[in-house]
């Protein structure tokens, strides 16, 4: 099955209480594809970068099976730019730089080699910019889904709440699925953000994983314990490609199938954390994703031994 992505290639600077980098690659588009290769061999990507993004690392996403007619490069131009501090708990973060650059304009073309393509990822970009590749599709996906942020939510709710009217699957972190539903309880802002238009929600957790709703059911995944964690950039999306790709590749959208990719995709994101940007996505084995996911299967296989009467 083939699969679209819409997403930032960018760069990124980021200070951890680990260490700090120069300006390296990064990007939602970036971590999606990478992670969404282990599965998913047909992938086409729709972005933007200046002309100082390097040539090397597109001919890494090409080798990787990602197909760059949809990626716009703009002459006299500079890529998008965001940089970072963390806080000690790693769960906090405060930006220091955002240059928007060639992303400010941003207008999704979508070449005609991607009409109809099976499954679409939309990466965390303005609702409109999502919102219009999805009308710009001569053909509906046989699944979309889409991650956003709570910055959308300030500043362009409207727009926002369209958006997701539109998609099967909406992935955000619990704090996001707060502020959108009006509800503490992610059980009923689960119920809230479903009537809005996606029969799926996917709650990120963080360190605490991520549960999966649709319609009376609910599946919890566990995050895998790290002895190291150096750079939570790039996760979320590193997750999501994971998800998104495991589906492509299967081409099953069922409910237990989508269990099965949640866990594929929390096993991508635990390896991305344990370096700075895409390194350690670059640098795993399709064998080291396999027993990665063997350990998350061992944190939950159980058998119950009667012990009521």
């Amino acid at each position: 099955m083939s699969l679209l992505t819409v997403g930032s290639v960018a760069f990124d600077a980021i200070e951890t209480p680990f260490g700090k980098t120069d300006k390296i690659i990064g990007g939602a588009g970036t971590y999606i594809a990478l992670s969404a290769s282990f599965y998913e061999k047909d992938q086409k990507l729709v972005s933007v970068v200046g002309e100082d993004f390097p040539k090397e690392m597109l001919d890494t996403l090409a080798s990787k099976g990602v197909d760059l007619d949809g990626l716009q490069i703009k002459q006299g131009e500079k890529t998008f730019f965001w940089s970072g501090r963390y806080h000690n708990d790693m769960n906090s973060r405060d930006t220091l730089v955002t240059e928007l650059n060639v992303l400010e304009h941003f207008d999704p073309i979508i070449p005609a080699s991607y009409q109809g393509v099976e499954f679409l990822l939309l990466g965390n970009l303005s609702p409109q910019v999502q919102s219009s590749v999805i009308e710009r599709l001569t053909e509906r996906p046989k699944l979309i889904a889409m991650d956003t942020m709570n910055f959308w939510m300030d500043i362009a709710m409207d727009d926002l709440k369209k958006t997701i009217s539109m998609v099967d699957v909406l992935i955000i972190n619990d704090e996001e699925a707060r502020q959108l539903s009006g509800e503490y309880s992610l059980k009923k802002a689960s119920k809230v953000i479903r009537a809005m238009g996606p029969n799926y929600l996917i709650i990120k957790k963080g360190e605490h994983g991520a549960l999966l709703f649709n319609e009376d059911k609910v599946f919890y995944a566990p995050a895998l314990p790290l002895e190291e964690v150096f750079d939570p950039t790039g996760a979320g999306d590193t997750f999501a490609g994971g998800f998104i790709g495991y589906l492509a590749s299967t081409n099953d959208i069922s409910f237990d199938n989508m269990k099965r990719a949640i866990i594929a995709g929390s096993a991508l994101a635990s390896f991305c954390v344990e370096k700075f940007g895409t390194e350690k996505l670059l640098n795993i084995t399709k064998q080291e994703v396999e027993d990665r996911i063997e350990e998350f299967v061992s944190l939950t296989n159980f058998e119950m031994v009667q012990t009521v009467g």
